[in-house]
């Protein structure tokens, strides 16, 4: 798991799928690595198309974007 956010570009209206165990091997995205575990991905839809940093440290309190947490 990074202790760093993730830049990347969402499109407006389309749902994604944060990691919220650490274990994807597509971060911060889910890829499903966590079936068996009790975890779940956090599903989101972005309202505008834009760039956003999401959270890879896990810890963030505005999930699923980076709100510095990894710095504290």
């Amino acid at each position: 798991m990074s202790k760093k956010n993730y830049e990347v570009d969402l499109e407006a209206g389309k749902t994604y799928y944060w990691c919220t165990c650490g274990l994807t091997n597509n971060q911060p995205f889910c890829d499903g690595a966590h079936k068996g575990t009790g975890g779940k991905s956090l599903p989101f839809v972005e309202p505008v198309t834009q760039s956003r940093y999401l959270c890879g440290c896990k810890k963030t309190k505005t999930p699923p974007y980076c709100d510095g947490s990894h710095d504290q």
